[in-house]
C-alpha cells in the first residue's frame, strides 16, 4: 500500500475543515443576529450592510456546506473567497500576516491581539486546491463526474 493509493482521500481533509469552519462562522454571526452583524458592516463602510449581511451568512452556510459534501465547489469558490478577500481587506490587512499574536501572559491566561489575515489566505488555499485538484472521494462533484462517463469509455 503505498501513499498514492490514498491521494484521492487527501481533499476529504481539506473539505472538512473548509467547509465546516466556513459553516461555523455563518452560524456563529446567525446566532448573533444578522443585525449585530450588519452593525459591524455599518461601521466598515461597507455598502448596503443589512444586505451584505446576509449575504455573507448565506455564502459561509450555504457555501461551505457546499465544501463539506464536495457538491458543486467550483461554483460555490467564488463568492466564498470574494467574503475572504473583503475580510482580508476590510479588516485583517492593517493586522499584518501572523493569526497569532500574543500580547501577554497572567493569572488569567493568554492575551492575543487582533488576528491577521493568514487564516484567510489558508482558506482561500484550501478552495483553490480543492476546484484545481477536485473534491475527492466521497464527493457529490465526484459521483456526478462519474455518471457522466458512459459505460466503457475510458475516463
Amino acid at each position: 500500500m503505498n501513499s498514492s493509493s490514498f491521494s484521492p482521500w487527501a481533499p476529504v481533509a481539506i473539505r472538512l475543515i473548509v467547509g465546516f469552519g466556513f459553516m461555523q462562522h455563518g452560524f456563529a454571526k446567525l446566532g448573533r443576529g444578522a443585525d449585530s452583524f450588519a452593525g459591524i458592516l455599518d461601521a466598515l463602510h461597507v455598502p448596503f450592510p443589512l444586505f451584505m449581511a446576509w449575504a455573507t451568512i448565506a455564502v459561509e452556510i450555504l457555501g461551505g456546506l457546499c465544501v463539506l459534501l464536495g457538491a458543486f465547489v467550483a461554483l460555490a469558490s467564488v463568492p466564498m473567497i470574494v467574503v475572504l478577500l473583503v475580510a482580508i481587506f476590510t479588516v485583517h490587512l492593517p493586522n499584518g500576516f501572523s493569526s497569532i499574536k500574543l500580547m501577554a501572559v497572567d493569572v488569567a491566561g493568554a492575551h492575543f491581539g487582533q488576528p491577521g489575515y493568514e487564516c484567510d489566505l489558508l482558506y482561500v488555499a484550501g478552495i483553490v486546491a480543492l476546484v484545481l485538484g477536485g473534491s475527492g472521494y466521497a464527493s457529490i462533484d465526484g459521483w456526478r463526474r462519474q455518471r457522466r462517463v458512459p459505460v466503457g469509455v475510458p475516463s
